[in-house]
């Protein structure tokens, strides 16, 4: 995006040598292991070496927030993306987890100062869950670590 007022090299510092924690659920392990796989590439198309990546697992979406709560507090982590998978079924659960979710993802951002990428996935029905986690440019893990990096980025500059 460009326009008058709005400094675009901001975003062009380099994050490719950030330390990163990916938190996945075990939950929906399948869509998990595309948004995974998803996240991994991009990481590594943007120049991350794998040795700047943990990946830990929680049980569910609900844990996420406090995963990434822990992750953010280490020194060597400079972002956390978090992936997981809440599909819609016959019950409220849903609104309860992907709410919470959500709500803890963000507030562990504002309160750590670090970035926590939101790739959970909250989707009405597993064909849409496979469709955002396959092997091709529509994988919101693969977004959502390109988002982290470039968050990354942005933040040392603007706090250089």
């Amino acid at each position: 995006m460009s326009g008058k007022g709005i400094d675009n090299s901001l975003t062009r510092a380099s994050g490719h040598d950030g330390g990163y924690v990916i938190v996945i659920t075990r939950w929906n392990e399948e869509i998990v292991d595309g948004l995974l796989g998803g996240a991994m590439r991009a990481l590594s198309d943007a120049g991350v070496p794998a040795e700047k990546v943990r990946v830990v697992h929680v049980p569910g979406a609900f844990e996420i927030p406090l995963a990434c709560q822990a992750a953010a507090e280490r020194q060597d982590c400079d972002a956390v993306i978090a992936l997981g998978a809440v599909i819609r079924g016959g019950t409220p659960h849903f609104e309860y987890v992907a709410g919470e979710c959500t709500r803890g993802i963000g507030a562990v951002a504002l309160a750590s100062g670090k970035p926590v990428a939101f790739g959970v996935l909250t989707v009405d029905t597993l064909a849409q869950a496979q469709e955002r986690s396959g092997d091709d440019d529509e994988n919101k893990g693969a977004e959502a670590a390109m988002s982290a990096v470039e968050m990354v980025s942005l933040l040392r500059t603007m706090r250089d």
